[in-house]
């Protein structure tokens, strides 16, 4: 028998979201983070560790009040708050602090910020973008467009992951998109970069959330129900440029990281209830099915065409929405988080009957970097 010994005791996303353009984005950190606070009854007296991605992490210490013993502002994309969960957890671990804050907060469609944005790299910048890829979805066309070549995904698939999100964020009270789609409704949309339709694009959205994580011993003193970390989950990364992937089927950070949290949790796939795969593009989901080994290489498309991930499924996949309905700020790892924390608790408005153990899965850029974390109900397994 094995014991949990990280807990995440609060979880909270900023009071509105969508369209904030009375926050900024120093704002909606701290907005979240207060949320998150006061959820589990702690001040910013009471935190000693800090973590944040995208932004300057001493900007939130300084901002919140917090005089933290530890600190991480690791950044790498819309994964960095599924990275960070595990960094926090090995600082608990070692003593080097005893409650932390992981914060985020963009404002991605008012634009109420003035930070540098993390991509595209240097790299990116001199090799890629000379020749035309500016953006994600013109970046992300490369690798897909392969995949429909070689693994047969096709375009009808491709609207289908948008199809099924739609009918989990129809749940969402919280979720931008809730009115129900079709594949030719997916389709018929406008063209951005083919094969991507703007209704498999993300949402662009202002808003954040924030997660506080401590000892699992120090978990029943606190109000809320606690959300145990199974294992210590995993990360990689392969490098910013796209056009350098090892294979365009498949992501070497995304197999590399699953690997080490299936390791870590000492679980098979059959012992997951719930998965949340970032889904910045409607590819995401397909390509991370695969590669956390949920489905053989080529068969995630149809997967999910044949119902396998929507309300009533085998694989509840991407319960709130996603990126594609709920919300995406820019980097969307967090909102991942928000809704595994959820449904571990059992208080998704889309909750997954007796779920006791949830995937967190993300991406970090163009595939660049990726992180898994496993979550459970449960305290000892």
């Amino acid at each position: 028998m094995s014991r949990a010994s990280i807990a995440i005791v609060g979880a909270a996303e900023t009071t509105r979201m969508g369209k904030v353009p009375e926050l900024s984005q120093t704002g909606l950190h701290a907005d979240a983070a207060l949320n998150a606070m006061a959820e589990c009854g702690l001040t910013p007296a009471d935190i000693d560790g800090v973590a944040t991605g995208g932004h300057d992490v001493a900007e939130i210490i300084q901002y919140l009040g917090i005089t933290p013993t530890w600190y991480d502002g690791t950044s790498v994309g819309g994964c960095s708050f599924i990275t960070l969960v595990r960094h926090a957890a090995a600082a608990i671990e070692t003593g080097l602090c005893k409650t932390v804050l992981i914060t985020h907060g963009e404002s991605g469609r008012s634009n109420n910020r003035d930070h540098r944005p993390l991509f595209p790299s240097m790299q990116q910048r001199e090799f890629e973008s000379i020749y035309g890829p500016l953006f994600p979805p013109s970046r992300f066309t490369l690798p897909v467009m392969r995949k429909m070549k070689d693994d047969g995904l096709t375009e009808e698939q491709l609207a289908m992951v948008a199809v099924v999100q739609r009918e989990w964020a129809s749940h969402h009270p919280r979720a931008t998109m809730r009115d129900p789609i079709t594949v030719d409704d997916v389709l018929n949309s406008k063209m951005i970069a083919y094969p991507f339709r703007l209704m498999m694009c993300c949402l662009v959205s202002d808003g954040g959330g924030a997660l506080i994580l401590t000892s699992a011993d120090r978990a029943k003193d606190f109000p809320t129900k606690p959300v145990y970390l199974r294992g210590m989950g995993g990360e990689s990364a392969e490098g910013p440029m796209i056009s350098q992937m090892e294979s365009f089927s498949s992501s070497k950070a995304f197999r590399v990281s699953g690997k080490l949290a299936f390791e870590s949790a000492g679980i098979t796939h059959s012992d997951v209830d719930h998965l949340m795969v970032y889904d910045a593009f409607a590819h995401l989901p397909i390509y991370g099915l695969e590669d956390l080994g949920f489905v053989k290489p080529g068969e995630g498309g149809a997967f999910i065409a044949e119902g396998n991930t929507r309300p009533g499924g085998k694989l509840p996949m991407n319960t709130n929405g996603g990126g594609l309905s709920y919300m995406h700020s820019g980097m969307y790892g967090m909102y991942a988080l928000q809704e595994g924390v959820r449904q571990m608790r059992g208080v998704s408005p889309a909750q997954v009957e007796d779920a006791k153990l949830s995937v967190v899965h993300g991406v970090g850029g163009m595939f660049s970097a990726a992180a898994t974390v496993v979550m459970t109900s449960e305290d000892q397994w």
